[in-house]
């Protein structure tokens, strides 16, 4: 069972920077592919990013933030980050941090955080 608590959204500006953070529980933290999720209002819940637990941490990004999110994590802190750079409208959004077992950014992860707001404004 893994428990995760994100922390970080805010209001900004365009152009501006958000780190996000997930807090989880659980002794097994290091084993599990973690993963960003964003929920904008009336559309579908879209993949943001990935990082596996092995293959030192192999990292995917949906195209319309590669080369301004950057996902890392933190095993020793069992937390994962979303640095979140040069900000635009279309990123507002819910996000959401999950884990799974197996990396997939196709597949439902079985745990899901509540998620924390993130709007940027123009």
């Amino acid at each position: 069972q893994v428990q995760l608590v994100e922390s970080g959204g805010g209001l900004v500006q365009a152009g501006a920077s958000l780190r996000l953070s997930c807090a989880a529980s659980g002794r097994t933290f290091s084993r599990y592919a973690m993963y960003w999720f964003r929920q904008a209002p009336g559309k579908e819940r879209e993949f943001v990013a990935g990082i596996m637990w092995s293959g030192g941490g192999t990292t995917d990004y949906a195209e319309s933030v590669q080369g301004r999110f950057i996902i890392s994590r933190d095993n020793a802190k069992n937390t994962v980050y979303l640095e979140m750079n040069s900000l635009k409208p279309e990123d507002t959004a819910l996000y959401s941090c999950a884990a799974s077992r197996t990396y997939s950014r196709f597949v439902n992860p079985e745990y899901w955080g509540q998620g924390t707001q993130v709007t940027v404004s123009s």
